[in-house]
Formats: structure tokens, sequence, C-alpha cells
């Protein structure tokens, strides 16, 4: 999962985010920065019965946050949606992507043309976030 920080950053790029199950949001400065959450129609938990761990499944829970604005959470993309939305951004070029991984960490490359974005990472999600980062930035810079 990338960081919170590269998941600001994105949002700042003006990545945006149309909720969906399943989706893994963080909600940044209200004390709970180290909180992963995720969309779900069902809230199931880890419980203690009779000495025994069981899975409970809750139909409702309370919660001191009862709800919050979407553009107030900071969407956290998984590996795959990275790479969709750098596909999305640059669907007119048609990119090709190459990912090469190691134990030592991932290398992306993506090309069209003249363009040719080049970013290394420890995990491929992050050489993905780093590569539509540049996307981002660099769209907005245009747009001045």
């Amino acid at each position: 999962m990338i960081s919170l920080s590269q998941a600001l950053r994105l949002k700042q790029a003006g990545l945006k985010w149309i909720p969906k199950l399943n989706d893994f949001f963080a909600i940044p400065e209200r004390g709970m920065d180290a909180n992963i959450f995720v969309l779900s129609d069902l809230q199931a938990n880890i419980e203690k019965l009779f000495g025994s761990e069981v899975v409970a499944f809750q139909g409702a829970s309370e919660w001191a946050l009862d709800y919050l604005v979407s553009n107030e959470a900071v969407w956290m993309p998984r590996e795959e949606q990275l790479r969709a939305a750098l596909l999305e951004y640059l669907a007119e070029l048609q990119p090709a992507l190459r990912l090469d991984c190691t134990p030592a960490g991932c290398r992306l490359e993506v090309s069209s043309g003249e363009l040719l974005i080049s970013t290394q990472a420890r995990q491929a999600e992050d050489a993905y976030a780093d590569a539509l980062l540049q996307v981002l930035n660099n769209r907005k810079n245009q747009a001045i």
C-alpha cells in the first residue's frame, strides 16, 4: 500500500476519487493518520467468544464519527487502481508500460512516442504512484 504522504500528493495533484466498495482510504489531520479504512457494506470484527476467536458480523456500528464528506478522506489506491488511473490519464497516447521487479525494488517505464517516464521504487504500487504523480503534475503545470 502506498503511504499516506504519497496519497496526499496524488490528491493535491488532482487525482479524482469516486468511492467504491473495497476502496481503502485514510482520514488525515484528525488524529487517525495511522488508520486505514475500507469501504464495506457490512462490518466484520474479530471477537472472542467462549475463549475462541470468531468473526462477528455487525449490522450497524456506533462510532463518534457518524459521517465524513468524501473529499475530506484521502484515497489509498491499490496497485491495479494506480495502473488503471495512469493508463486512463494517458489513454490518448496509448502508452506502453513495462514493470520489472526484483528483490531490490521495482522499475516502471512508461513510453509512447516522445513520452518517457521512468520510476524506481521498493514496491510496484509506489512506482505506479510516482509515475502517476508526474503525469498529474505535468498536466497541472500545462494548465497554468
